[in-house]
């Protein structure tokens, strides 16, 4: 594995919050946490933007993916709607969740809750080089279900 120290603040009034951790050796992906100031209730079909209590300093050419826990989406239908989101290397603001239920009972967010993941990635800035033909592949145009 390769390691980078990245910056992190914990906003005021979230002392108590863990910073984001994997949760084994080789986990690809930190799990983040519900900095929510008093419990939320997110009834079926509902959405909350949640607080994580953090704010990070990427590096240029890096980004944060914010991700969905698979236990809380199998167990309970609790997913993130914007995912991956993507925090930016210049971004500077609280990290937040678009959380919403899917399950068929109100989902209970409480302080300090293990939400969602957060995956750090290297980032490629594409140069679009027109051409006036693309090379051919076996699968050319086929599109969804072409396989």
């Amino acid at each position: 594995m390769i390691k980078m120290k990245v910056c992190i603040q914990k906003l005021a009034g979230n002392e108590d919050i863990p910073l984001p951790r994997y949760m084994t050796n080789q986990a690809a992906g930190m799990d983040i946490f519900a900095a929510v100031a008093h419990e939320e209730i997110i009834e079926p079909g509902g959405r909350k933007k949640i607080p994580t209590g953090i704010a990070i300093a990427l590096p240029e050419g890096f980004e944060a993916q914010i991700r969905p826990r698979s236990g809380l989406a199998i167990k309970e239908g609790i997913t993130l709607l914007n995912s991956p989101g993507t925090i930016d290397a210049d971004y500077r603001g609280e990290i937040a969740l678009i959380v919403i239920n899917h399950g068929e009972k109100p989902f209970l967010i409480r302080r300090g809750q293990r939400l969602a993941q957060m995956v750090i990635q290297k980032v490629y800035q594409v140069e679009w080089v027109e051409a006036a033909e693309l090379h051919s592949t076996i699968r050319g145009a086929g599109g969804f279900g072409h396989t």
